[in-house]
């Protein structure tokens, strides 16, 4: 390692800091970042350029709070009462559209089993 260059009194002459170093020569510390990746100039309240997922609160993912009460009883609806099963069904997909719930599979089974028994019994009872 060398030493930093002093001046005719013996005090160490002030180093630029924006000045590229020359091989061997003595810098105190790097040069401040002007520029982020890709020399680029960083773009503060933008997204990083790399793939990681955007958590949510202190960079841990929210927990799911379980499955979706309607969408079960979507399901259930949907072969005892068709235009209940109907209802619950869209009511607990908005629901988990905006909450962080599991459950979406069953509210849309609900929905298509409540609207193929909705069609088959207006055919049945459109055929007598």
């Amino acid at each position: 390692m060398t030493t930093p260059p002093h001046g005719p009194d013996g005090s160490p002459e002030p180093v630029d800091p924006y000045a590229t170093p020359q091989p061997g020569q003595y810098q105190p510390y790097p040069p401040p970042a002007q520029y982020g990746q890709y020399g680029q100039p960083p773009q503060y309240g933008q997204p990083p350029p790399y793939g990681y997922p955007q958590y949510g609160t202190y960079g841990y993912p929210q927990p799911t709070t379980g499955t979706n009460g309607l969408a079960i009883a979507s399901i259930i609806l949907a072969f005892l009462c068709s235009v209940a099963g109907l209802i619950t069904g869209i009511i607990a997909l908005n629901q988990i559209s905006n909450r962080p719930q599991s459950g979406k599979g069953l509210a849309i089974a609900g929905i298509v089993i409540s609207c193929a028994s909705i069609v088959v019994g207006v055919i049945v009872f459109a055929h007598r």
